[in-house]
């Protein structure tokens, strides 16, 4: 067990050293020595785990598959926003989001499937707005796939463009005008009169689920 403790927590240390150099440089200009130095693990370690820089890099992608998500909420146009301001608030704040984002937005990322992050986002939002639409929250033209793809289309190139204005300082509000201007085209007025989709949500979503004992966070903040 010591054993595969002990490996266990060295796989996560090459991942955090090589999310750290991949956010950093970038999928291309990334050096399995970079990462090495940054990781401290022997070569023999490393390659152990992850046989190749792109097999490192899948396994960033992969990390954030396995990031806590937002608890169920009574509103799952709620829970859509909090699924999206949280993701908003971790890539402030997490550099293995930081870096998964970087390279599933890189097109000189050449080997790498960057479809999956991509093709995972929008079907957990089909997800949630076919829950929404059962619930009568959708307004009747929404066609759950399409509304899902432009969701995450739109949200990439927010966090693109604000990565390139402030370093993702102002992705919070950034992702909250986004969420004001779509989803009144998406769901009925008597639905956004009790959401909350503020910037300040993404932190406040991030303090519940940190404390899962805490329960449900209240729509209104």
């Amino acid at each position: 067990m010591a054993k595969q403790d002990r490996a266990i927590r060295t796989r996560r240390l090459i991942l955090s050293a090589a999310a750290e150099v991949f956010e950093e440089r970038g999928f291309p200009s990334a050096t399995i020595n970079e990462i090495l130095k940054k990781a401290g693990v022997t070569k023999g370690a490393l390659y152990f785990h992850f046989p190749s820089k792109e097999a490192l890099a899948q396994g960033v992608l992969s990390e954030q598959d396995g990031r806590e998500s937002v608890h169920d909420q009574v509103c799952k146009i709620q829970q859509l926003i909090d699924t999206v301001m949280l993701h908003a608030y971790r890539l402030q704040s997490d550099p293995m989001v930081r870096a998964g984002v970087r390279l599933s937005l890189d097109t000189q990322a050449h080997g790498l499937d960057r479809t999956r992050a991509f093709a995972g986002w929008s079907k957990s939002l089909e997800g949630l707005l076919a829950e929404a639409r059962v619930q009568g929250e959708l307004l009747p033209q929404i066609t759950v796939e399409e509304t899902a793809d432009v969701l995450v289309g739109a949200f990439a190139g927010v966090q693109a463009m604000s990565q390139a204005m402030s370093e993702h300082g102002d992705l919070l509000v950034r992702t909250s005008a986004l969420l004001r201007h779509v989803l009144p085209s998406v769901t009925h007025p008597s639905v956004l009169a009790t959401v909350e989709f503020g910037p300040e949500r993404g932190e406040a979503v991030a303090g519940v689920v940190d404390r899962p004992a805490a329960g449900e966070l209240s729509p209104v903040g």
